[in-house]
Order: structure tokens, then C-alpha cells, then sequence
């Protein structure tokens, strides 16, 4: 993902900073003290509290993420979120949504919801060995025609409402310590070339031996 596709066009005498949603004091005194503060203190380098072009076609290729909620105590919850690609759909350049499927109905992500509209959504590509990060905020909706627009055909999962999430901040790290991991899928499909290949070249191999 293009680095500078992260970046906000805020101006250096902009003391504000989209990353401060996540890098509060206490985050930039640790910063300080090991060092790190000065890679994020330029506003250029700052992240974007808008759905890009590059971030919009990282979600459209995702079948899996997770969903972080916190109730009212502040305890935290992750629920992963999966589905046929391009379940997670952007609305917008400030809104992604989704179906939330029928499952086992212990309603805690909504419950949740209901009680503090804070979220936050973990993208992982694991084969191209990159990570997304999104904070802001999500809310339920039981609109029918948003529930219809976020029906995908042909998948078995029942839609019981919407959630849709209004993005703060978002940020795409590196791939330092990702393990590359592969969709069955692209196993599957690069052992069929490969077994129609080991046919051909064991046809050929008969053909040689054959006697004349």
C-alpha cells in the first residue's frame, strides 16, 4: 500500500494530529523516552481519517477481519467478522458497512454498541503480508434496503441487521513479523496447475518410452 496515500493534508502549524486517537501523552512520553516520537511528530507522516483509493481496494479483497467493541465498564470484546469478499463494503470516503450475519446469538459485539459507539477494525492480508488499522465509531442499523445493499448472493449467511462504521483514523503498517499464510482457495488453485502440468509432462514421458 502506497505510504503516502496514509498521509493527511494537514498544515505544520496544524498542532493537531489525526494519530492522536491512538498516540495520547501517555503514548508520546514512552515515544520520547525510547526514541521513537520523532517518526510520527511531522505532519506529513500523519495518518488519514479518509477511505482512500488504496485502502478501498485492500477492503474490497478482504474475507475476514476483526471487530473490537468495549462496554460501558471499558472491557474490551474482539469478535471476528468473516464472509464471502466484499462483504466489508465502503459507502462512502467516511463509512464502511456490513451484514451482520445470524451467528451464535450471544449479542455482544451489539450489546456493545449499544452502550458505547467506540470500535475499531483489524485488517489482515496475511499472503501480501500487510495490516490495517481503523479506529472510529459504529453504530447498528436495521434500515432493509442498507441490509439488501450489503447482501452478498449466493452466500448462506442470513443478514439479522447492518453495522456501519465511521472511520477516524486509519493507519498501514508494515510487514515486519507477519507469517505468510495462504487462502485455501490459492493453495487449491496452484496445485490443480500443478497436478494438469504433472499430467502433461507424464503424458509426454509415456510418449518417449513408447517403442517406435
Amino acid at each position: 500500500m502506497n505510504d503516502d496515500t496514509t498521509r493527511n493534508d494537514r498544515t505544520r502549524n496544524d498542532s493537531s494530529f489525526v494519530s492522536d486517537i491512538a498516540f495520547t501523552p501517555a503514548v508520546k512520553e514512552l515515544q520520547e523516552r525510547y526514541g521513537s516520537r520523532k517518526n510520527y511528530a511531522d505532519p506529513m507522516a500523519d495518518w488519514s481519517d479518509r477511505i482512500t483509493g488504496d485502502l478501498a481496494a485492500f477492503v474490497a479483497q478482504r474475507n475476514s477481519f476483526y471487530l473490537s467493541t468495549v462496554n460501558r465498564e471499558g472491557q474490551p470484546y474482539i469478535q471476528h467478522r468473516g464472509g464471502p469478499r466484499g462483504f466489508l463494503q465502503v459507502l462512502d470516503d467516511k463509512r464502511l458497512a456490513f451484514a451482520d450475519f445470524k451467528g451464535n446469538k450471544q449479542y455482544i459485539s451489539t450489546g456493545n454498541l449499544s452502550e458505547s459507539p467506540k470500535a475499531f477494525i483489524f485488517l489482515m492480508d496475511y499472503m501480501g503480508r500487510q495490516r490495517v488499522k481503523i479506529w472510529g465509531r459504529a453504530e447498528i442499523s436495521e434500515d432493509p434496503e442498507l441490509i439488501a445493499q450489503l447482501r452478498v448472493e449466493g452466500y448462506r449467511g442470513r443478514p439479522e441487521r447492518a453495522i456501519v462504521f465511521s472511520v477516524e483514523a486509519w493507519d498501514a503498517n508494515c510487514p515486519q513479523h507477519i507469517p505468510q499464510k495462504y487462502d485455501e482457495e490459492v493453495v487449491a488453485h496452484a496445485l490443480k496447475k500443478l497436478e494438469a502440468r504433472i499430467l502433461e509432462l507424464e503424458s509426454e514421458l509415456a510418449a518417449l518410452r513408447a517403442p517406435s
